[in-house]
């Protein structure tokens, strides 16, 4: 198995699994490799390195990560907090596309999918014509806007089509 960091064109950082370098070429050449986070096929490898599990006696490295950064700066006193927030912006886009995508999965889970149909029927629930429910679904740009000038809620949430689909 081999798992590569790939990124698409918007520098989404993403992990892909695959059986080998050739599988990975050949789904990527029939566009079946796609952006988690915006849906895009045009994907490219990133910097990664293998992972090696070797046995180590110290400390530092046997610790966690956290405890092996706290035991390093045990001593040095504020130094240790101004490591802490200097490494969290780093941490940022990937906690955040993690949270994007928990989002995205719970919506998915909780919705009814209705298509093309969204304006209509968001139409029949505001009005009472049929049962209120959580719905998802296509809606453009001018149906968008006359549904929140009746007073209808609406939010433009982007999924990508690997969402929808379950994984196999």
């Amino acid at each position: 198995m081999k798992v590569l960091d790939l990124l698409c064109s918007a520098d989404h950082r993403f992990e892909g699994w695959f059986a080998s370098e050739d599988d990975f070429q050949d789904q990527l050449e029939r566009g079946l490799v796609q952006c988690p986070m915006c849906g895009s096929a045009s994907v490219r490898k990133g910097l990664s390195a293998p992972r090696l599990n070797l046995k180590s006696s110290t400390a530092s490295e046997t610790a966690p990560r956290g405890e092996a950064a706290s035991a390093a700066h045990a001593d040095s006193g504020q130094r240790g907090t101004v490591a802490a927030q200097v490494a969290a912006p780093s941490q940022l886009p990937a906690e955040l596309q993690e949270a994007w995508l928990r989002v995205a999965r719970h919506v998915i889970a909780n919705t009814e999918n209705v298509g093309d149909r969204f304006a209509s029927e968001a139409r029949r629930m505001h009005y009472g014509d049929a049962p209120e429910r959580g719905i998802r679904g296509q809606a453009t740009a001018q149906e968008t806007a006359e549904l929140m000038e009746e007073g209808i809620e609406v939010m433009p949430f982007v999924l990508p089509d690997s969402l929808k689909e379950t994984l196999q």
